[in-house]
Parts: C-alpha cells; sequence; structure tokens
C-alpha cells in the first residue's frame, strides 16, 4: 500500500495508565540494590528525560544489578491495577486497517503482551519490542524501519516523555507527544514534537 504508515507507540503512559505502580516498583527496585536514587515521583519522572536505562547508568545504578532485581520484584505487583487510557480502541482499530502498528517500549515485553491482552489491545498490534530485545529505543526503531521497510518520513513514534521524543528523534521518525501520559504538557512542549495530542482520537490525523 502506497501511503502506508508505521506508527510505533509507547506503552507506559500511552496505552497503559501505570505511572504510581512502576515509580513505587522501580523505587522498590534500586533500594534494594544499593542505589536509592527515587526519593519520589519527580525523581523517577527525570528518568525518562531521555533513555531510562541510560539515565539510570548515568546516575550510577548497576543495570544488571538494577534487571535482577526487577525479575524479583516486579512478578509481584499488582498488575490489576494498571488500566488502559479510554477512547484508544476505536482509535487503533481504524489505524490498523490501513496501516503497521507496533509497541517500543522500556517495559518487558511478556509484560507488554500480557497487558494488551487483557486490555483488548493485542489484535491490533504487529509487534512488541520491549527492553528484553534493546534497550536504546532509537535502535528499536531502526530495527522496525528496516524490518518494515516503511521510511522514516512516514513513520510516527507516539511517546509520553521527553526521553521517547529525544530517542525518535535521533531515529529521524515523526515525533508525536501525547498529553495524557507521565510527562506535563509544558515539559513535552519543550521538547519541540513534530506533533501534540491532546485526545486519542486526534491520532488519526496525524501525518494527514
Amino acid at each position: 500500500m502506497k501511503d502506508r504508515k508505521l506508527f510505533l507507540f509507547d506503552f507506559d503512559g500511552v496505552l497503559a495508565d501505570s505511572l504510581d505502580l512502576y515509580a513505587e516498583a522501580v523505587a522498590r527496585c534500586l533500594e534494594r540494590i544499593g542505589t536509592p536514587i527515587v526519593k519520589n515521583r519527580e525523581d523517577y519522572l527525570a528518568l525518562f528525560e531521555g533513555n531510562f536505562y541510560e539515565s539510570m547508568a548515568a546516575r550510577g545504578v548497576d543495570l544488571a544489578a538494577f534487571a535482577q532485581a526487577a525479575k524479583e520484584i516486579l512478578p509481584g505487583i499488582d498488575y490489576g491495577a494498571m488500566k488502559p487510557f479510554d477512547g484508544l480502541i476505536p482509535v487503533l482499530d481504524s489505524l490498523q486497517k490501513d496501516h503497521l502498528l507496533a509497541v517500543i517500549s522500556s517495559n518487558g515485553s511478556r509484560t507488554i503482551r500480557r497487558m494488551l491482552e487483557r486490555f483488548g489491545f493485542d489484535p491490533y498490534f504487529e509487534e512488541v519490542l520491549g527492553s528484553d530485545f534493546l534497550f536504546s529505543k532509537k535502535d528499536k526503531i531502526d530495527y522496525a524501519l528496516a524490518k518494515y521497510g516503511i521510511p522514516p518520513e512516514r513513520t510516527f513514534y507516539i511517546g509520553d516523555t521527553t526521553g521517547d521524543i529525544v530517542e525518535a528523534r535521533a531515529a529521524g521518525v515523526r515525533t508525536v507527544a501525547v498529553t495524557w501520559g507521565w510527562h506535563s504538557r509544558e515539559r513535552l512542549v519543550a521538547a519541540h514534537p513534530d506533533f501534540l495530542v491532546e485526545t486519542p482520537e486526534v491520532l488519526l490525523s496525524v501525518g494527514k
């Protein structure tokens, strides 16, 4: 299809309302490994000014130790508290009819797939690329571009943090910031995304 586009969705903060759940879980993981750099929500959100894992490493976190702590702590969190954002199913259904959709996230692929199934979102996504594939979202976007053969100018990364915008821009794709996620509207505006989206329905007009 000549005008087919590739829509790459972040998971947390775009599809799933999960901020409080993960802010607490990550703080517990960091405390367990002796690097308690997250004292409050703002400390956690600051890790997403760039790539989440690079931000932690820059603050002295041993990523291998963090990954081990996450394996022990994350299975015990209350995933039932994670909810999808409203209004997404009709949007995903419409986009998927003519375009390719995938998830690119710092979360684990297994968790994402389980939540997509629970939310009823799984039929819409061609692929899930999580932290177990590559840490860098830029590298994951590069992979998706090569795999699906859709040029960067017809590829859109939909994120909710300034780090999402930075990594998507580095990959050369169009950047879409949604205001219902983790970073504030003001923070996102300062990152100069190509599109700023206030409601899911507006995603249908992106790139037209």
